[in-house]
């Protein structure tokens, strides 16, 4: 099995930017190590992290996921191999979170609440350090809880590069193997 690794981000962003190098290399070194990358199958972040896992000299059709927000799966950026339309809006990014992994390339309020349940799902969550969510969190645990014991600098990792970012979820990502069971009644989960 292949592990699903969510790019998350800006859902626009102006050609040659930073952050769309930052989201085409990143795709690229996923599937180069052996990945496949979903996103909320949309344009900015989501389209050029798409696109640079189509360039992976190791692709394969079926690699690139989309899961998105309407019904229509005409509105998938041209890049996206499986396209599930959910009609679930911004709900949808609860299910981009279930992803074993998440890295986070800026973003605003909807990038801000795939970390938050990716969080809460007990997911592996790299930012890279840049303007938006991402470079807010990075570095720095979502909240206080524990999720894991033995992982005790557990938080959100930052990375400055998409090889350190692809590099950190490679390394950590077999440590990160806890699935959220529900919310206990009278408790946190």
């Amino acid at each position: 099995m292949r592990p699903l690794v969510a790019v998350v981000g800006d859902a626009s962003l102006p050609r040659g930017s930073k952050k769309r190098r930052l989201a085409l290399e990143l795709g690229q070194r996923l599937v180069d190590s052996g990945f496949r990358v979903v996103t909320g199958g949309l344009g900015g972040v989501m389209e050029a992290a798409s696109k640079g896992a189509r360039s992976s000299r190791k692709y394969r059709p079926g690699d690139v996921v989309g899961i998105l927000p309407s019904l229509d799966p005409s509105t998938a950026n041209p890049y996206v191999d499986v396209v599930l339309p959910t009609g679930l809006d911004m709900g949808r990014n609860l299910l981009v979170a279930q992803a074993s992994a998440l890295v986070a390339i800026g973003g605003g309020a909807g990038t801000l609440s795939e970390i938050a349940f990716a969080w809460m799902l007990k997911r592996l969550i790299v930012a890279l350090r840049v303007d938006g969510w991402s470079g807010r969190l990075a570095d720095q645990r979502v909240d206080g809880r524990i999720r894991y014991k033995g992982i005790p600098d557990d938080r959100v990792y930052g990375a400055d590069t998409a090889l350190e970012a692809a590099a950190l979820v490679h390394r950590l990502l077999p440590l990160y193997d806890r699935r959220h069971r529900g919310i206990p009644p009278g408790g946190r989960p």
